[in-house]
């Protein structure tokens, strides 16, 4: 049978075998996993790298998880487990639905690993099922009809999922390049604007890159995000307001 979840595992399962090397459990190995990632990133990680990590062989760590994908399923739910939840009983839908998106694109740029694994496994993991839990009960309250209520969905945090994705990158290569965002950002329009094949773009779009505003890549990427996801809610109220059919 192909390999479905490390959720879906029988209880009991690696978790609870007799024999296993003293001082390791799943939590300190995924919590290990969780900061190698964001150390190396997920190209560089391997089973081998966090055994040295732990200063335990490499088997042993297969006494708590049968595969690298196991491990990485559940360094993606821990991450999950990061996000603040609001009640979402109580309060506005349209500032919980701000303050949700927020922390996915925080999130997202704070482990740029994370966007691919998300695309990769089921997310059915306990945090990120409470994360999508919330979600759904905030959306349904904003007054959609039942069947647009997941496009809704969609919508928004597909939007985030890509915001944050390359958000994220950005933030990597500005690493790697041991800038800052500002340095890395007025480096490369300064490249873009001296390239003729590049330059007339840019000068085209010199009157929206003006009034975009922000003294800083960190004001910019906020405006525009906060622009974009307001356009988002201003149309899930304007379908609710029509009556979406």
């Amino acid at each position: 049978m192909a390999r479905a979840s490390v959720w879906l595992e029988e209880k009991g399962g690696k978790g609870g075998r007799s024999g296993q090397p003293s001082g390791l459990d799943r939590a300190r190995i995924t919590s290990v996993t969780v900061r190698l990632l964001d150390a190396d990133g997920l190209d560089k990680f391997s089973m081998r790298r966090l055994a040295a990590e732990l200063n335990v062989t490499a088997m042993s760590v297969y006494w708590y998880v049968d595969t690298k994908d196991d491990l990485l399923e559940l360094a993606l739910d821990a991450a999950f487990g990061e996000l603040a939840l609001p009640d979402a009983a109580a309060g506005d839908w349209r500032a919980q639905l701000r303050a949700l998106a927020t922390e996915y694109r925080a999130l997202l740029v704070r482990h740029p690993w994370l966007s691919p694994l998300a695309g990769r496994y089921l997310n059915i993991g306990p945090h990120s099922l409470a994360f999508s839990r919330v979600i759904q009960q905030v959306v349904r309250r904003a007054g959609l009809p039942a069947h647009g209520v997941t496009g809704a969905i969609s919508a928004v945090f597909q939007f985030v999922y890509g915001y944050g994705t390359i958000e994220g990158h950005f933030a990597e290569r500005v690493a790697a390049a041991g800038m800052t965002p500002d340095e890395y950002f007025d480096t490369a329009m300064n490249a873009v604007t001296e390239t003729p094949a590049t330059a007339q773009i840019i000068e085209e779009s010199r009157d929206l890159l003006a009034a975009r505003g922000g003294d800083t890549v960190a004001e910019m990427l906020d405006r525009d995000f906060t622009f974009a996801l307001d356009l988002l809610i201003a149309g899930i109220e304007a379908m609710v307001a029509k009556g979406a059919r």
